[in-house]
């Protein structure tokens, strides 16, 4: 027999024992606590204290059958994902801000029914993991089998939203998320909900508890161990071919819905854009691609002649400018226009020599569900793109002029891994344009970069990101972060090109290899089951 903690035996019982408001209000508490293990506060051992809390309220869910006992789960699981997407998510409410007049008055809905909603697959797992709850130290893997499923549809389903997924909390950290490049961040999501519920296995008799969580720390140590080999002497080395320029222009999104501000805007691009300061800068001279943010211009660049020549006139001889920009054309029957969010590369002559259009859309920002509709009814997405912008048709990879190839990826794009799959030849690097002024100096944007990043340690390519407001940055194939700039700061980076490694073996899977976890602890609770 092991001697259990008895204030840890106290603090498990009382957990166990809540019912009614106190049950709601611990598991909502534990959740919102959660949200400490993403950035910007990067807490990520916090879960290993308010996980085991949500082990200990499914314990106290028992009821009078196996289907009632799964429904007081769901309860506990949704009062805990609501607490957690409210802690987590609460910044997306300044984007209603911005237009204050017209959406200010949904900011309420929004901040609390996004949380409301993503709480339903918190609530399935937790349901999930009573249905098939046992006694002792497996009952953490069915627990981490069942919420690691969730958030997998979570994902998926109904366009996916896989923010702040709680594999994050490991892919955060740079030799902990070195692990993402095998099981990707749906892998380490199965594994951080298993290492950091472990501890609430101490409350159980025998043995089992103890050993469940020195294995955890063994699992966590060994991930440490093998981000550190993996980037011990990795020198991804760089493209001699290109130098990057990056612009974080910082306009406030106010300002760039304005079509009085278009001179202004452009004045600020090229004027920030050809900034020489510090040594080896000569303003555009030395730049091979200029990168701008997402929807950068209150007009549509591909019809506006005099912005693409006066773009031209300012690159130097054979570079580019890579851009967002609203595009729009006519539908051939003449019943009006259709508008995409788009990525432009244009050349030295003003010519456009490679387009881009968005295909994964934000829902309520760029398309309403129903769209007719709601737009019957007075209601419009934050875009106000009457009619909802229109979804590009393929995935694409462009070539620079110097060589290089590039993945484009715009917004929240970035934050989907399977975004990255092409028929085509792999990418020399991923270029990630975004606009996340939409919510100003928040944790939104920092969570946004962090996520964005783990694409280049999954995929084994260097990510050149440029955001309006913050966070811009060039990360190599391991996910190091080579410059950056800060949020909030209107300003330039300067930076060499990163080169791309050898495909990882989370490409080479297809990124399928987080289904090992649910099968291998599936087999570990069948085996052990009786055995506790």
């Amino acid at each position: 027999m092991t001697r259990r903690s008895p204030g840890l035996l106290a603090l498990a019982s009382w957990i166990t024992l809540t019912h009614g408001w106190r049950r709601a209000a611990v598991a909502a508490a534990a959740g919102a606590a959660s949200a400490l293990a993403m950035p910007p506060f990067h807490g990520w051992p916090v879960l290993a204290l308010t996980l085991p809390f949500a082990v200990w309220l499914i314990d106290g869910a028992a009821a009078t059958s196996r289907l009632r006992s799964a429904l007081v789960a769901g309860w506990i699981g949704w009062c805990f994902g609501f607490g957690y997407f409210l802690a987590g998510l609460w910044w997306i409410g300044s984007a209603f801000l911005v237009d204050a007049d017209v959406f200010g008055w949904l900011m309420p809905f929004a901040v609390a029914g996004l949380p409301a909603l993503l709480g339903g697959f918190t609530a399935a797992g937790f349901a999930l993991a009573r249905l098939f709850w046992t006694p002792g130290w497996p009952r953490i893997l069915v627990f981490a089998t069942a919420l690691g499923l969730t958030e997998l549809a979570r994902g998926h389903l109904f366009t996916g939203f896989p923010w702040n997924s709680f594999g994050y909390a490991l892919a955060d950290q740079l030799w902990l998320g070195q692990f993402a490049s095998v099981v990707g961040v749906e892998g380490l999501t199965f594994v951080a909900l298993a290492i950091f519920a472990a501890p609430a296995a101490l409350v159980d008799a025998g043995r089992g508890g103890p050993r469940l969580v020195a294995v955890a720390g063994l699992a966590l140590l060994a991930l440490a161990g093998f981000g550190a080999l993996r980037l011990a002497g990795a020198e991804a080395g760089v493209d001699p071919r290109l130098k990057v320029r990056v612009l974080q222009p910082e306009i406030p999104q106010d300002m760039k819905s304005q079509d009085s501000e278009r001179d202004t805007i452009m004045d600020t691009y090229i004027a920030l854009s050809d900034e020489a300061r510090g040594p080896g800068r000569s303003g555009f001279a030395d730049v091979g691609l200029l990168v701008w943010p997402e929807s950068a211009f209150p007009f549509l660049l591909s019809r506006t002649p005099d912005a693409l020549a006066r773009i031209g006139r300012s690159l130097a001889p054979g570079s580019v400018l890579v851009t967002g920009s609203v595009r729009g054309e006519r539908r051939p029957d003449g019943s009006g226009a259709d508008f995409w969010n788009s990525l432009h590369m244009v050349a030295d002559d003003g010519s456009i020599l490679a387009t881009y259009d968005k295909i994964h859309l934000v829902p309520f920002g760029e398309f309403l569900p129903f769209q007719a509709l709601l737009e019957s009814i007075g209601l419009e997405q934050l875009t106000r793109q009457r009619g909802g912008f229109a979804t590009g048709d393929r995935r694409s990879i462009i070539s620079l002029p110097q060589g290089p190839r590039f993945r484009p990826l715009i917004c929240y794009e970035a934050i989907f891994p399977e975004e990255i799959a092409s028929d085509e030849e792999r990418p020399d690097f991923l270029l990630n344009i975004t606009n996340d002024a939409w919510f100003g100096r928040t944790p939104g944007p920092y969570q946004h970069a962090a996520q964005a990043r783990v694409r280049a340690v999954e995929q084994g390519l260097p990510m050149v990101r440029s955001a309006n407001g913050g966070v811009s940055s060039v990360v190599d194939a391991y996910g190091r972060t080579i410059a950056t700039l800060p949020l909030g700061a209107r300003d330039v980076l300067d930076a060499p090109l990163p080169l791309p490694i050898a495909p990882t073996i989370f490409v080479t899977t297809c990124g399928l290899l987080y289904l090992c976890f649910p099968v291998i602890f599936g087999v570990l609770v069948f085996t052990f089951r009786k055995r506790v």
